[in-house]
């Protein structure tokens, strides 16, 4: 056996050991640094201190070893464009929802100038159709005598029993031909005529003129409400069978509703009337008690 010399190439530390231990690891005395002792020199002559290496730690694993997967870098230039592009992009729709198509946009809260109440958003208020101003009656429309003057084509008014009337709905039935306020219930406020009975396809087209020295002229009712009093509801009538002025004039039935024209005066002290256009529904007759 011979020895030779080796320096630890960690601190520098000269060592002496046997050739014999080539090869093997070991502790450096001074830094404790676990080293390989090298291979001795050839023919047993050392001419330079020889350096060992130092043992580099293993890891162990339990099959094969994972694969190194290299990280993909992003630059900075490029993840400032899509940022910018994401605002860009953002800034767009709200501006095609608030500018371009606002109906798109859900819809505030909004307050009900009638009723009060508030209506959330998204939801669909129901129409309401306009309401319809009652004229004020005037005697220049009041004539017992017909002439040739056309009838307005305004909607059916005038004046019942000393109060202005506004005709909201028309209904033939019965043979009989009802303006009145209202769409249900009895007949508060309004005119009856009673046509004799006769089925509505009779008037269709047709023109009907009463004069005031008619005798036994078809009935026309007034009706009209009263302060109410006890055990009565307030509602008046009064019939006329003569001494009235009327001209009516029908259009075509079509799809159950009979259009016309009115012109009717009637003689009594507050100088009722009813003028314009009217669009009556053909109801079914009711069966008689």
């Amino acid at each position: 056996m011979s020895e030779f010399k080796f320096a630890c190439p960690v601190c520098g530390q000269h060592i002496r050991c046997d050739s014999a231990h080539a090869g093997v690891e070991m502790d450096c005395p001074t830094c404790f640094q676990k080293i390989t002792v090298p291979q001795a020199p050839a023919g047993g002559e050392q001419k330079f201190i020889l350096t060992g290496s130092k043992v580099s730690p293993k890891t162990v694993y339990a099959g094969r070893p994972p694969a190194v997967i290299p990280l993909k870098r992003f630059s900075g230039g490029l993840v400032v464009a899509l940022i910018l592009i994401f605002m860009g992009a953002a800034a767009a729709a709200v501006y095609w929802l608030t500018v371009i198509h606002p109906r798109h946009a859900a819809p505030p809260a909004t307050q009900s100038a009638q009723s009060g109440d508030t209506v959330e958003a998204g939801s669909s208020p129901e129409p309401t159709a306009p309401a319809l101003s009652v004229p004020r009656a005037s005697d220049a429309n009041w004539k017992l005598e017909l002439d040739a003057r056309p009838i307005p084509d305004t909607p059916a008014a005038g004046r019942i029993h000393g109060q202005d009337f506004l005709a909201e709905r028309a209904v033939i039935q019965n043979g009989s031909l009802t303006l009145r306020t209202g769409n249900r219930g009895p007949t508060e406020f309004g005119v009856t005529i009673h046509l004799s009975g006769a089925a509505p396809e009779t008037f269709s087209g047709k023109t009907i003129t009463v004069t005031s020295q008619s005798v036994q002229a078809a009935p026309v009712t007034l009706h009209w409400k009263d302060s109410v009093q006890a055990n009565d509801d307030g509602r008046q009538t009064l019939e006329y069978n003569d001494g009235y002025a009327l001209r009516l004039e029908f259009g075509a039935l079509a799809r159950n509703r009979l259009p016309g024209k009115i012109y009717l005066c009637l003689p009594d002290d507050a100088k009722s009337y009813v003028l314009g256009t009217f669009k009556a529904i053909v109801s079914k007759a009711k069966p008689k008690k």
